[in-house]
């Protein structure tokens, strides 16, 4: 994985992020309603398309607290970063944020990379080794989680990070708070998962 990119001005392009390369794809219907169950299992349902914390989710599945390393803080200014469309609704310059979630013991569990805009990021990251949900949490900041797409597909970087074979599940949402976009995230999760949450498809 990279390091993070410090500002240079001899340095113009930030570290890389990792989105899946989709198999399938839906920014529809599917997100509202559900998808059928022989696709994807409805626990994984649950975790992919429900609106709750990933992050205390996944503590509850592990038994074991959430912890974040995190891997990348990159400065793009107003550039579209090849992220999903609704990056446009973070207000600019923005920075880039990636992370590994992981057990305190050390499994890997999903990656993460979010969007903000850059002079608002230490008012809500103001602990930037916590997971968002925390963060966000000792600050008493209401959200709305809004999913706009869910992925299924291939990463290369992924597969040898988490140590799991793909393809993998993947989703990117908008936390609106006060009715503005706060932040852009898109998250990807192990298939490790498996071992508490049954097998991804049924069919």
């Amino acid at each position: 994985m990279t390091s993070t990119i410090k500002p240079n001005k001899s340095v113009t392009l930030p570290a890389p992020w990792y989105a899946l390369d989709p198999l399938w794809q839906d920014e529809g219907v599917g997100i509202q309603q559900g998808l059928p169950h022989a696709q994807l299992a409805p626990a994984w349902q649950m975790l992919l398309l429900g609106d709750g914390s990933p992050t205390k989710h996944l503590q509850l599945l592990t038994g074991e607290p959430t912890e974040v390393d995190v891997i990348d803080m990159s400065l793009i200014g107003m550039d579209s970063d090849g992220a999903p469309a609704q990056i446009q609704l973070i207000p600019g310059p923005r920075l880039r944020r990636q992370v590994w979630l992981r057990t305190s013991s050390g499994q890997r569990l999903a990656y993460a990379a979010s969007w903000w805009e850059a002079s608002h990021v230490d008012e809500y990251l103001q602990n930037r080794s916590l997971p968002i949900w925390a963060s966000l949490a000792r600050l008493r900041t209401e959200l709305y989680r809004d999913v706009q797409g869910v992925y299924y597909g291939h990463s290369a970087v992924l597969e040898a990070a988490f140590e799991q074979t793909g393809p993998f599940w993947g989703r990117h949402y908008l936390f609106w708070h006060h009715g503005q976009p706060l932040t852009l995230i898109y998250e990807v999760f192990s298939p490790y998962l498996q071992r508490y949450l049954g097998a991804m498809k049924l069919g």
